[in-house]
């Protein structure tokens, strides 16, 4: 339930914590913009430091707004829905317009949505994307040339919709006046970042211990664990060859080519993967190359021709007796299903 309110009024909250911020300048603003399927976990992890913030200061230092492109109540993909405080119109160039969004991504390509923020942009504004949002920073050309990041769920999609941009492993990305996060934990990650340049690093620390997070930014750079924490290994050479495979799915390398690259030979190789993970180099590969393909197949309308060449196998019928061996069921079916949930449709 939102609380009634002037927009131009910012929440000062009580709270028996407190950090003085003795010169705190002018209030910062910020505009969001829900599309739906937003996620609520990444939209409350936006906005909550800068609750947090303005009630340790007891200062107005942040004001947020809720908008939709047509006003009222938007859906988060959870089903929950959240009332916007009005629709989106033309924004001052000292507000910050952040495109919240989530599943499907499409949902950010609105065109409201991408005229709002190229205008937005165009004036000298700083937009953002939270979550899938930076699909909408894309269409409207504002990522070219910058560091910009976006849920790694969506980043294989989105390299396929956008080959000419690149998104990080980042968890956020703050580029002149393009500022980007994966979603999730990652919004509040970006919104200390900006706090402890707009505040100070101390009163930023003390807003994460607020949110019980005792790891403050930068020292979880990247969104997923790193290879060698998910082969629960430090082994080098092996996180090397795992590296070298998650970087040639479409353009697959030879176990030969694979253990020259890491200076050893090819049975040093197949004894290191069985030895550790129990499974051959190129039945890990064949994984690697499968969970993209799954990937695909739930997030875009690619053809099956399409996916098998992008992950590497050499026909459609040998990826789809692959696909059937891994998960189960044929990727004609998984397809089927996944564009009935990205469409509201029941499948059952």
């Amino acid at each position: 339930m939102k609380e009634d309110r002037p927009a131009e009024e910012a929440l000062v909250p009580p709270g028996a914590a407190f950090f003085p911020v003795p010169d705190p300048g002018k209030t910062r603003k910020f505009a969001l913009v829900l599309v739906p399927g937003f996620t609520l976990l990444a939209f409350s992890s936006a906005v909550e430091p800068l609750r947090i913030a303005n009630q340790l200061s007891q200062r107005p230092l942040y004001q947020w707004r809720v908008l939709s492109e047509a006003g009222g109540a938007v859906a988060s993909s959870s089903g929950i829905k959240v009332v916007a405080d009005s629709r989106l119109a033309p924004l001052d160039r000292e507000t910050d317009l952040y495109i919240c969004a989530g599943n499907p991504p499409s949902a950010a390509a609105a065109p409201g949505i991408v005229g709002a923020v190229q205008r937005h942009h165009r004036f000298g504004g700083r937009v953002g994307g939270i979550c899938t949002g930076a699909v909408a920073l894309a269409h409207a050309g504002v990522l070219t040339d910058r560091r910009f990041t976006l849920h790694w769920e969506n980043q294989p999609a989105f390299a396929e919709d956008f080959p000419d941009l690149a998104p990080t492993e980042g968890r956020f990305e703050i580029e002149g006046r393009t500022l980007t996060c994966g979603g999730g934990a990652a919004s509040t990650d970006m919104m200390l970042s900006l706090i402890a340049s707009d505040h100070g690093t101390e009163f930023a620390a003390m807003v994460s211990e607020m949110c019980l997070r005792t790891v403050l930014t930068g020292v979880e750079p990247e969104q997923r664990s790193s290879l060698a924490a998910l082969m629960r290994t430090r082994n080098p050479g092996l996180i090397l060859v795992a590296k070298l495979m998650s970087d040639h799915l479409e353009d697959t390398l030879s176990l030969d080519e694979l253990a020259s690259v890491v200076g050893r030979s090819r049975r040093h190789i197949e004894r290191l993967f069985m030895t550790t993970l129990g499974v051959t180099p190129s039945a890990f590969y064949r994984g690697l190359r499968l969970d993209r393909a799954r990937n695909l197949l739930g997030t875009t309308d690619m053809t099956l021709l399409e996916i098998a060449t992008a992950c590497g196998f050499s026909s459609v019928s040998h990826f789809s007796k692959s696909f059937k061996a891994r998960y189960g069921t044929l990727p004609t079916r998984f397809a089927h299903q996944a564009r009935l949930s990205r469409s509201g449709m029941s499948t059952g």
